[in-house]
């Protein structure tokens, strides 16, 4: 696995990466995530490969504001979005209604879809060089699971990231994860519930 920094140059390659179906490594406001393409099916599929984790379970995505997410989401009554809007960019992760085309590897056995608009600064300036550098709509959103393997911590640091998923992201953005002890809090948006804490 080839380790980059988090300069201009180092997002721009990732960013490269993840366009031509590439899965990477990057950290985020608790853990490092897993990311690809959302609407590249071989990259999804091989990151649920390297977890070991099953596609009824969903995936969440990021983005670095909401426009990038619209493609893949519907929007819920204005009541509900103040809520949302208010908590981003953040650890806050929304299920919020799957707009009707989005692809069953994302959602998986669920009519809704994990969203967060990040508030990692690292995270959100590689979702906006995605933006930059990817070839459809949608393409500032990205995949963000734990990188671990299914049934272990995630990982907090780079040498996490290597000692558990060995060479298999093609790439490493070796920053530092945020200060926040765990992964994001999930929220359904109909109803506010916590799902996790």
């Amino acid at each position: 696995m080839r380790s980059i920094g988090t300069s201009p140059f180092g997002l721009r390659r990732a960013a490269r990466v993840v366009a031509h179906g590439g899965v990477i490594a990057y950290p985020t406001e608790a853990v490092f995530g897993l990311g690809c393409d959302p609407l590249d099916p071989e990259a999804v599929l091989r990151i649920l490969d390297i977890k070991g984790r099953s596609m009824d379970k969903g995936l969440i995505l990021i983005a670095a504001d909401l426009g990038a997410l619209l493609p893949y989401v519907e929007p819920l009554p204005v009541e509900r979005m103040a809520e949302i809007h208010a908590s981003w960019p953040g650890p806050n992760t929304w299920l919020l209604p799957a707009r009707h085309g989005t692809p069953r590897w994302l959602t998986g056995a669920h009519d809704t879809l994990a969203v967060r608009v990040t508030g990692h600064p690292l995270a959100a300036a590689l979702c906006r060089a995605c933006a930059r550098y990817g070839t459809h709509v949608g393409s500032g959103a990205l995949v963000s699971t734990s990188a671990n393997l299914s049934g272990l911590p995630p990982a907090r640091t780079a040498l996490d990231v290597h000692r558990q998923l060995r060479d298999t992201p093609d790439l490493l953005v070796a920053g530092r994860c945020g200060a926040n002890p765990k992964p994001s809090t999930i929220r359904d948006g109909r109803s506010g519930a916590v799902l996790r804490g």
